[in-house]
């Protein structure tokens, strides 16, 4: 889907071309790029501005259809969110048109210190942007493109077309992640969403390991099966594996949060608080979306990630405000309010992979509780970790993506991984 590519004669596909244009400056060396570029800009309802576009109608004789101008901004505040939601603009500005194929010509006056993480952000957005969810619809309004061109001036090094098929790999286990998450809670019940998580992962080639409800109760999980036994749908915990080919000293084990619809149970949300619970697996399918995409680029490290999966509903048999349970670690847990399912799967789960895998670093990932959004807004995810190294890491890999994250500090370490 995604490739680099010498770009072809002006008389030759694909049928849509992209052009990056600054309020202020130039992106393109070659002669007719810049003219046209400088041309465009001076157009007042355009003139290169972010997030702005404009479409000129290629000549009949040309097998072109179009050539679209996508504005940055200017030059000297251009940065890797600004290219990324450019790109993108393009990809939807091509799917709007009926599109199959886009080419988009790389500037080649990127800032030397800068380039290779602009050309990642260029190629995230053009893939990330390739997405539709539309399983439900009769007849989709809009089709992902067929193919993503990068062009280039001359013949592409061997490491951006590595570049780009490393984007590929994790934007579309993106993709997939989105998709889990969009999912009505209907057809994602929990044994038939972890049917789903083993078999997308047995694809990539990753180990995959699932535990019942025997099982659970076998091992003492008897947090997470409280909150299950509301439903009358069991729950399971499916756990995956990657191991690279050369052995490795280092071990990351991820957890990921899988109630797949949260009523609250017995201290039962509003109907406004339940609309989006089917997102409430959202931790599960961003670390099994991960999983996959590491299966694809081959780390140097062991993975291991668990996802406990249940619903959380409310029943004669649901667990009740002021029960007692004992968890995996051995710790009683008074259970105040129904609504915090979250922390008790995730406790029996955290425990048991940190005694089983001791790894060297482990993250819980987990859309677990409003207060975040109270105090961050909707955009922005909460860190909380006493390793201040990894919480700042985290934080700078989320700067790099713009998934941005504040951490939560609480110092009582300060190792690193």
């Amino acid at each position: 889907m995604l490739s680099v590519q010498k770009a072809p004669a002006i008389s030759e596909g694909p049928a849509t071309r992209v052009l990056f244009v600054c309020e202020d400056g130039l992106l393109y060396a070659e002669e007719n790029k810049a003219k046209l570029c400088e041309r465009i800009r001076s157009f007042p309802e355009f003139g290169g501005k972010a997030e702005k576009s404009y479409s000129l109608a290629a000549p009949a004789e040309l097998p072109l259809s179009r050539i679209l101008m996508v504005g940055l901004g200017k030059k000297e505040e251009l940065d890797s969110e600004t290219l990324r939601k450019a790109a993108a603009l393009a990809v939807q500005a091509a799917m709007q048109a009926k599109e199959s194929c886009l080419g988009l010509h790389l500037p080649d006056l990127l800032p030397e210190a800068q380039r290779e993480s602009l050309i990642t952000a260029i190629l995230e957005g053009l893939v990330l942007a390739n997405y539709r969810f539309d399983t439900y619809k009769k007849e989709a309004e809009l089709r992902p493109l067929e193919r993503l061109l990068l062009l280039t001036e001359e013949e592409p090094e061997a490491g951006l077309s590595a570049l780009a098929s490393r984007i590929e790999a994790v934007c579309t286990a993106t993709h997939q992640a989105r998709s889990w998450v969009s999912m009505p809670s209907n057809d994602k019940r929990p044994q038939a969403f972890a049917h789903m998580l083993a078999t997308a992962a047995e694809k990539e080639g990753l180990g995959v390991e699932r535990l019942g409800k025997k099982e659970m109760e076998a091992l003492g999980f008897h947090c997470l099966l409280a909150v299950s036994q509301g439903s009358d749908a069991e729950p399971a915990l499916v756990v995956l594996r990657y191991t690279p080919e050369k052995p490795a000293t280092r071990t990351v084990a991820l957890v990921g949060k899988g109630v797949t619809f949260d009523s609250g149970g017995l201290d039962l949300k509003p109907p406004s608080g339940m609309e989006g619970m089917k997102m409430d697996m959202a931790g599960a399918a961003a670390v099994a979306a991960t999983a996959m995409a590491m299966a694809r680029t081959r780390p140097s490290f062991n993975l291991v990630v668990a996802i406990p999966i249940v619903e959380n509903m409310p029943s004669a048999t649901a667990y009740r405000p002021g029960d007692v349970f004992m968890s995996y670690a051995g710790k009683s847990v008074e259970v105040m309010n129904t609504d915090a399912e979250g922390r008790l799967i995730l406790a029996d789960t955290l425990a048991w992979i940190a005694k089983e895998e001791k790894p060297d670093l482990m993250v819980d990932v987990a859309t677990l509780t409003g207060a975040c959004m109270v105090a961050l807004g909707d955009h922005i995810a909460g860190i909380f970790s006493e390793d201040v190294g990894l919480s700042h890491a985290l934080a700078a890999a989320g700067d790099a993506t713009f998934e941005r994250c504040w951490p939560c500090l609480s110092p009582k370490t300060t190792k690193n991984f």
